[in-house]
């Protein structure tokens, strides 16, 4: 069932419950109406949930081998003492 007909289903199921005011002795045309809603609802979620599976793997995306090439350490020290970026004309004096 796709998307269209679960939605034709709820529609119709509609109709029945709300629109028609027939009696009969051998059957409920509201509870009908409300049944064929339920079941156009369930046709929508499921052709929904078909729709969008995702498929998981426990595959590595890329082969460990090839990832260690890339893989890089931070340097354990960058400079021996810190580096002044404050701008010239900021700057104190030094004593």
């Amino acid at each position: 069932m796709r998307i269209g007909a679960g939605i034709a289903l709820v529609v119709i199921g509609a109709v029945l419950a709300f629109a028609v005011r027939d009696t009969s002795d051998t059957f409920n045309l509201t509870a009908l109406g409300i049944i064929i809603m339920l079941g156009g609802a369930a046709g929508i979620w499921l052709s929904y949930r078909l729709a969008n599976q995702r498929r998981r793997t426990d595959r590595p995306v890329i082969d460990p081998e090839v990832e260690a090439q890339y893989r890089t350490a931070p340097p354990e020290r960058v400079a021996d003492e810190p580096i002044d970026v404050t701008p010239t004309h900021l700057r104190r004096p030094s004593r």
